[in-house]
């Protein structure tokens, strides 16, 4: 799959993806740094905060496994379950346009809140997927259009947090050596969001030399100085990406490659909307119309609103 996601940024700044080289321990990874786009979904709602920050954080993972992988279309994060939060979605195309939102239940958040209070830093209570997206699953899509097969890879929601259950499905799914830090917080009332991916690299293509245990011990080094990063240096504006690395991996070789923008970008347009309606009965849309009668659709993702009139529903051909 060819990627057309290469729209390179300034060396400085937010909304990108850096990806990474670490050489001497064979291991690739991808940095993400989430400011301006992050702060626009997120805020673009009125979400309680804790749900706007466990959203943050899976707009920083889905930032990050898109970034991995060689595609032209669109890759879908979707985590649902029977908690408070009942859906959280993420895509981004291979353009790096990203969105996304959640379905939450107010008032189910607010009783589990009022039991366990948010972390000041994190801004989540401990163990936030099991008390506030539950039981559920999380699915991974990677759609390139009509003309191909789609991918898609799903796994029960396994472990207290994002970063946990990302593992379980690398070790499920993919059987893929990875390691995963997320951030998210807010900086003068803006919200930012982080992340630090790695993956090792294959031993045929890197390391070929060494056997299969040395492999692991510069794998569980690379892991170990990953976990090192804290929350402030991943969020922190004023610290750019490639000097955050060097602090990480300096004595391994860090190579960085060019950036790619990360913007806040929804697709829906009239045209969807109109192609939606044309597969609902007219009766079905009673339920939709405002007071003064006209169909109104409101997108999940952007919250852009669309208004028909009977006129336009007749234009639409909708009996």
């Amino acid at each position: 799959m060819s990627s057309a996601f290469q729209r390179s940024v300034p060396a400085t700044g937010d909304d990108c993806v850096l990806p990474f080289q670490l050489a001497a321990l064979g291991v690739r990874g991808r940095a993400v740094r989430l400011g301006p786009a992050v702060d626009t979904i997120l805020t673009r709602h009125d979400y309680p905060e804790a749900a706007a920050a466990l959203l943050g954080e899976a707009l920083a993972l889905g930032a990050a496994l898109a970034s991995s992988l060689k595609y032209d279309g669109i890759f879908t994060l979707q985590l649902r379950g029977n908690g408070p939060i009942r859906l959280l979605v993420v895509d981004m195309t291979s353009e790096g346009a990203l969105r996304g939102y959640a379905q939450v239940n107010a008032d189910r958040l607010a009783a589990v809140l009022a039991e366990t209070p948010c972390d000041p830093v994190s801004l989540l209570p401990a163990n936030p997927v099991p008390r506030l997206l539950g039981s559920g699953h999380m699915a991974f899509t990677v759609d390139q259009g009509p003309k191909t097969e789609r991918y898609q890879g799903v796994v029960a929601l396994d472990g207290p947090t994002l970063t946990a259950c990302a593992h379980h499905y690398f070790r499920q799914s993919e059987q893929l050596a990875a390691g995963l830090m997320l951030a998210v917080g807010r900086d003068n009332g803006r919200w930012r969001a982080a992340a630090l991916a790695l993956q090792a690299l294959p031993s045929a293509q890197f390391l070929a030399e060494l056997d299969a245990d040395e492999r692991e011990e510069r794998w569980r080094r690379a892991v170990v100085l990953l976990g090192s990063a804290t929350t402030a240096e991943m969020l922190d504006p004023a610290l750019p990406v490639e000097a955050l690395l060097l602090r990480l991996f300096h004595e391994d070789g860090v190579r960085t490659f060019d950036r790619r923008a990360v913007r806040d970008q929804c697709r829906c347009s009239r045209q969807r909307i109109d192609r939606v309606l044309r597969t609902i009965r007219r009766s079905e849309l009673d339920d939709l119309r405002d007071a003064g009668g006209r169909v109104v659709v409101t997108c999940e993702f952007c919250a852009a609103t669309y208004r028909y009139a009977d006129a336009d529903l007749d234009a639409l051909q909708i009996a």
